[in-house]
C-alpha cells in the first residue's frame, strides 16, 4: 500500500432536511436556522419525542429520477443516491468518460469503485407485517398463509442495506472494487476512509463513497428515548442545558481520485483526503469513556496518517451530538490534544439533527464548505457554554479560519471513534 499517496476531493453531494443542496444546506446554516421542528410523518399524540429534522415537501421522483426504481427503493436509499448522483455529477466523471474510446471507457469503469455507509439499525423493515401480525392474532399458520398475498413482494429487494452501493454501480457502470460498511454512527465516515484506503492500494483510480440514514421512525425514537439519548426539543452541543440529540436524516458522498487521475483529466479539485485514524473505548455498547481517550487516540492516528502536526489544523468539526457525555468527553479530548489553544471547533447537527451512519460523511463535507469559505460557523443553539466544558472555542457566531486544514470527528456506540483529516485547497 502506498500510504503517501495523495488523494484529490473532487466531488460533493448532501441531502438533509436542511436543504437538497450544498448551497441551501450552506446558507441554512449561516443563518442560524435549524432544520428541527414538529414530527410531520406519522401521528406523534402518543410519541415520546416529538421533533427530529425532517426532508420534507421533496417528491421521489426529485431524489430519483427512474420511476420504475422507486418499488425497489426505500426512503433512506433515495437519500443516497441523490447525494451520490449530486456529487458524481460535480465530479465531471460521466462527462469526462463520454469523451474515451471504448477500450478506455472499460479500463475506466474497471478503475471506478464504490463503498457506502448505510443504517443497519433500522425498524422500518417491519412495518409491512403489523398488518398481518394483528389480523392473524397470533396465528403462525395463519401468518404464513397470508404472507405472499398481504406483504409487498419486493420488500427484501426494498431493504437491501447495500441497494445504494448496488445502484450506483448499476446507474453509472462503475464495475470497480466496493464495499457496504453498517458499523451504526461511524459507518459514513468510515465508508469514506474505506475509498480512500482502496485508492492508497492501487485497487481502484477513482471512488464514489456515501453515507446515507433515515432513523426518523417510532420505534428507533422510542429505544433511543428509552436510553436517555433524546432532547424533546432543540440539539444544543456544548451547552449547559443540553438534554440529547436530535434525529435527522439524509445523506452525503464524496467522489475521491489518485491525484494524478484528477490532474490527468483536468479536473476541478476541491482539496484532498489527508488521513484518518479509527479506534475503540473497548468500555461497551453505550458507554462513553469520561476522559475521552479514544477520541483522542483516533485524533492523534488521524494526523500521524496524514502528515501533518496539530498545530496545522485550522478546523476541527465536532461530533456535537448534544448528550451529556458525550460532548463532555469530546471537549476533553481536543483540550488534551491541542493544549491550551485548540483551533476553532464547531458542529453542526443543531442545524440538521443526527444523521446516525451519515452523520460523518455529511460533516466531512460540509467541513469542506466551511474551509473554502475560510469559515467556521456559530452553533446557533449554544446560549450558555457548558462551565465543565470550558474552555472551548466554540461560539454562537462565526469564526473566521486562516489555516486549509480540518480534523472531523465522529462516534457511534460501541465505544467507536473515527477521526478524518481533509484539506480544502487547490492543488
Amino acid at each position: 500500500m502506498n500510504s503517501s499517496a495523495r488523494i484529490a476531493i473532487t466531488g460533493l453531494g448532501a441531502v438533509c432536511g436542511a436543504g437538497l443542496t450544498l448551497e441551501s444546506i450552506w446558507e441554512s446554516i449561516q443563518a442560524g436556522r435549524s432544520a428541527i421542528g414538529p414530527l410531520t410523518q406519522w401521528n406523534t399524540g402518543h410519541c415520546p419525542v416529538r421533533h427530529a429534522a425532517e426532508v420534507v415537501g421533496v417528491k421521489p421522483q426529485t431524489l430519483v429520477e427512474d420511476r420504475k426504481l422507486h418499488k425497489f427503493l426505500s426512503r433512506t436509499d433515495m437519500f443516497g443516491l441523490y447525494a451520490a448522483q449530486a456529487a458524481i455529477k460535480q465530479s465531471g466523471l460521466l462527462g469526462y468518460r463520454e469523451q474515451l474510446d471504448p477500450e478506455t471507457v472499460t479500463r475506466f469503469n474497471d478503475q471506478t469503485g464504490v463503498y457506502v455507509g448505510s443504517g443497519g439499525g433500522n425498524y422500518c423493515c417491519n412495518y409491512d407485517f403489523f398488518p398481518l401480525m394483528s389480523t392473524t392474532e397470533g396465528s403462525l399458520q395463519n401468518f404464513g398463509r397470508e404472507l405472499s398475498s398481504s406483504v409487498n413482494p419486493m420488500w427484501l429487494l426494498t431493504h437491501l442495506p447495500n441497494n445504494v452501493l448496488c445502484y450506483i454501480g448499476i446507474q453509472n457502470g462503475f464495475k470497480g472494487t466496493n464495499g457496504c460498511v453498517t458499523n451504526q454512527c461511524v459507518g459514513g465516515v468510515q465508508a469514506l476512509v474505506e475509498a480512500a484506503a482502496a485508492i492508497r492500494a492501487g485497487e481502484a483510480q477513482r471512488v464514489v463513497g456515501a453515507g446515507h440514514d433515515a432513523p426518523i421512525e417510532p420505534e428507533t425514537i422510542l429505544h433511543y428515548h428509552r436510553l436517555g439519548l433524546l432532547s424533546e426539543d432543540v440539539l444544543r452541543p456544548f451547552d449547559a442545558g443540553r438534554s440529547g440529540t436530535v434525529f435527522g436524516e439524509g445523506a452525503g458522498a464524496v467522489v475521491l481520485e489518485s491525484l494524478p487521475a484528477a490532474q490527468n483529466r483536468q479536473a476541478t479539485i476541491l482539496g484532498e483526503f489527508l488521513g484518518s485514524g479509527c479506534t475503540s473505548e473497548g468500555t461497551g455498547i453505550l458507554a462513553v469513556r469520561p476522559d475521552g481517550d479514544g477520541l483522542r487516540r483516533a485524533m492523534e492516528q488521524a494526523l500521524a496518517d496524514a502528515g501533518v502536526t496539530r498545530d496545522q489544523v485550522g478546523l476541527v468539526v465536532a461530533h456535537g451530538n448534544g448528550t451529556r457525555a458525550s460532548d463532555a468527553s469530546e471537549a476533553l479530548a481536543i483540550r488534551r490534544l491541542f493544549g491550551d489553544r485548540p483551533p476553532p471547533v464547531t458542529a453542526f447537527k443543531w442545524a440538521f439533527g443526527h444523521l446516525i451512519a451519515a452523520s460523518g460523511i455529511l460533516d466531512v463535507v460540509m467541513s469542506l464548505v466551511a474551509l473554502r469559505a475560510r469559515v467556521a460557523p456559530g452553533i446557533a443553539s449554544l446560549h450558555t457554554l457548558d462551565p465543565e466544558i470550558a474552555p472551548l472555542p466554540v461560539s454562537t457566531a462565526p469564526q473566521p479560519l486562516t489555516k486549509e486544514i480540518a480534523l472531523v470527528l465522529c462516534r457511534g456506540f460501541g465505544g467507536m471513534n473515527t477521526a478524518v483529516v481533509v484539506r480544502a485547497s487547490a492543488v
